[in-house]
């Protein structure tokens, strides 16, 4: 591994400027130091354009290797639709650069074990994957009050993670994929330990989740020591967005994600909000993990959620949808832990 160098700004790409992608780009320029955006990448060369036109000093790009290839480019945010992730991770690592790729790191395990094998013969970490909730203040502090043993060894993990609706073209799978991702993570990160068996239920659907879609679902996680972690995954719940979860150890149990106050209590109702979306519920996470990202890669280093991570997740995921569709318990197929993320 070549000697850290410091950089007083880290010149980013941002690759794939959606509704995730523009939202970073919006933070790198407003809201987290030490970094500004100097590239776009979208298909759409008239969407990155115009993208680019509203950021200093910023270049449009169509191809990821372009960008890569550009002189002022230190570090790649890749934001694209999961299917481009592999290309552009591994693009990002034949050039040694820094990448923070959002989840899923690629949609199934047999790729993202192929990156993982890139950043082995690398020699060094490169890629941090999107699990921002690591970075959410709330399961920070859950995570730390584990650590002091305090609630004795966890028992059960229940998570309870809706939306008020998904886009129309979300599938069942997806809920998988797209959303109990986040739990997967969480849970192998609380609890320290990987997760070997998933089973999912499909209960009767909701009337307000489109026609074949089978909303929600509940997804039992077994790991490695006997915990057991629960996921009710609900895309249509119509009312707003809400992610909790709930440790349950031998001496206590503790909770995260009720809803922030203030409530209000007037003309005989009380009651609050419920905040709309993932953008606004997790705000400050988001800060944060980029933040962490851009003072990690200026100083050469790696931090956060690893290549490992995102394998691990999407071979979780990859059983959870074997699960769904044969109706049955399904044991999750992992690599060894190589040591580099040990």
């Amino acid at each position: 591994m070549s000697a850290p160098t410091s950089r007083s700004v880290l010149g980013v790409a941002v690759i794939g400027v959606g509704t995730m992608g523009a939202d970073h780009a919006r933070r790198l320029r407003d809201v987290v130091s030490g970094a500004r955006v100097t590239a776009v990448v979208d298909t759409e060369a008239e969407r990155a354009k115009e993208f680019a036109d509203g950021l200093d000093g910023c270049t449009a790009y169509t191809e990821p290797a372009a960008a890569m290839a550009a002189r002022d480019v230190d570090a790649v945010l890749i934001a694209s639709p999961g299917p481009a992730h592999e290309e552009a991770v591994l693009g990002a690592l034949a050039r040694d650069l820094p990448v923070l790729c959002e989840k899923p790191l690629t949609p199934d395990p047999v790729s993202a074990l192929r990156v993982v094998e890139a950043e082995l013969r690398l020699g060094h970490r490169r890629v941090q994957v999107g699990f921002m909730r690591r970075y959410d203040p709330e399961y920070a502090r859950l995570r730390r009050l584990l650590d002091t043993g305090d609630l004795g060894r966890p028992l059960m993990l229940h998570h309870r993670h809706r939306n008020a609706a998904q886009p129309p073209w979300f599938t069942g799978d997806m809920l998988i994929t797209d959303s109990v991702a986040h739990e997967v993570d969480v849970t192998r990160w609380l609890l320290d330990e990987e997760v070997t068996a998933v089973t999912v239920l499909r209960p009767r659907p909701s009337a307000l989740a489109p026609e074949g879609l089978d909303d929600p679902q509940f997804v039992l996680l077994e790991t490695e020591s006997g915990a057991l972690a629960d996921v009710e995954i609900f895309g249509h719940c119509g009312f707003g967005y809400q992610v909790q979860a709930e440790v349950v150890g031998e001496r206590g149990a503790a909770r995260v994600g009720d809803e922030p106050g203030p409530r209000v209590s007037t003309a005989g109702r009380w009651g609050g909000r419920i905040t709309p979306d993932y953008l606004e519920r997790f705000a400050d996470a988001y800060d944060r993990e980029l933040q962490a990202w851009v003072d990690a890669a200026r100083t050469g280093r790696t931090t956060g959620p690893t290549t490992w991570d995102g394998y691990a997740a999407t071979a979780v995921c990859d059983a959870g949808v074997r699960s769904r569709r044969e109706g049955r318990r399904v044991a999750v197929d992992l690599a060894d832990r190589p040591a580099l993320y040990r």
